[in-house]
């Protein structure tokens, strides 16, 4: 029995804008834990900004695209399980066994896969992994095709058990659970409202921001022990 998960790629350029706007961010901090917290997301994107792929020669991806006809659609949907030896990847598409062994493509680095399904009933399909939980073995991973399915077999280089697919699933419920897991409940409310507030739009920034400064007011006043 596997999992199921929507994929969401982490693309480069979105990695160096994140990258510069934390730069931006730790440049006007002062306070020794903000700084703390912003010098260690800065280390996590240069990380993940240095495990991106490679990109291929522009001749290649140039040959690539003109050969592809009809339209082609990204793969959010998949299931994953693992074994001793291998992590397995079940992408669903039906009529995929039909077509010529050299339609499908996967390409492999130590650290992602692109997956490529050429001309399936005039549709090409694309998968994109990056930043995988741990290294694979390239020259021992591999794809098969089943009915209506293709699995994808990324071989472990040390056999140990994967939580996550991703780097980025990882840190996301490191996060989440920093956020609830506290034995000082002040702290857990205050991790809350900084991830509302990283994630939130200008409405919900500003909605915090009130409610803020109200509580430093009521603070001052007396009518709110706070230790902050």
């Amino acid at each position: 029995m596997y999992v199921m998960y929507t994929c969401d790629p982490l693309f480069l350029i979105q990695l160096q804008k994140d990258l510069e706007e934390v730069k931006e961010l730790l440049t006007n901090a002062t306070r020794k834990r903000v700084r703390d917290v912003l010098v260690a997301e800065k280390q996590k994107l240069e990380l993940e900004i240095k495990n991106q792929p490679p990109p291929k020669p522009k001749d290649v991806a140039e040959e690539e695209k003109s050969s592809l006809g009809g339209y082609t659609v990204k793969i959010n949907n998949y299931g994953w399980d693992q074994s001793d030896k291998f992590v397995k990847i079940y992408i669903s598409l039906n009529g995929v066994q039909k077509l010529p062994a050299e339609n499908v493509q996967v390409n492999f680095t130590e650290r992602s896969f692109d997956l490529l399904v050429k001309n399936l009933n005039g549709k090409n399909y694309t998968m994109t992994f990056n930043n995988l939980l741990k290294p694979i073995s390239v020259e021992g991973s591999s794809r098969k095709i089943k009915t209506d399915m293709i699995l994808v077999m990324c071989k472990k280089k040390q056999e140990e058990k994967w939580d996550c697919l991703t780097q980025v699933e990882k840190e996301s419920k490191e996060k989440e659970k920093a956020a609830y897991d506290t034995t000082d409940p002040s702290e857990g409310l205050m991790n809350i409202l900084k991830k509302m507030y990283a994630e939130g739009d200008d409405e919900m920034k500003r909605t915090i921001n009130k409610a803020w400064v109200e509580s430093r007011e009521k603070q001052y006043k007396g009518d709110i022990p706070m230790d902050i």
